[in-house]
């Protein structure tokens, strides 16, 4: 699968939260996986973490260097997201602007389609 095929944005909050993260761990080749798994309480929920490892039908987003990966299966829900990162007085967190989303829950990382 094709990075052309689908448009997900990266925000600079988070092409900065990865590199912060990539000095962390003294690993310039790290990359935040985001994917979509089924439950949470609007029947679908966001999972991020990082990995250094791509799998099978893995597509890449890049950003000023940065790369963000989703597999196959998430790509269709998150088709014209923008991925983000903001560290405000109530929390740091990730977040996904989804246009795609129905409803979402006060959680902010569970929706429905």
């Amino acid at each position: 699968m094709s990075e052309e095929s689908f448009n997900i944005l990266l925000s600079d909050g988070l092409v900065h939260k990865i590199r912060q993260e990539q000095i962390a761990q003294s690993d310039p080749g790290l990359m935040l996986r985001v994917s979509i798994h089924g439950g949470g309480c609007a029947g679908f929920q966001y999972a991020f973490e990082y990995t250094n490892a791509l799998e099978t039908g893995d597509v890449t987003f890049e950003k000023d260097g940065v790369r963000v990966v989703v597999d196959e299966v998430s790509l269709p829900y998150l088709d014209g997201a923008t991925i983000d990162f903001s560290d405000e007085l109530i929390g740091a967190a990730f977040s996904v602007h989804n246009p795609n989303a129905q409803s979402s829950c006060g959680c902010g990382t569970s929706f429905s389609v």
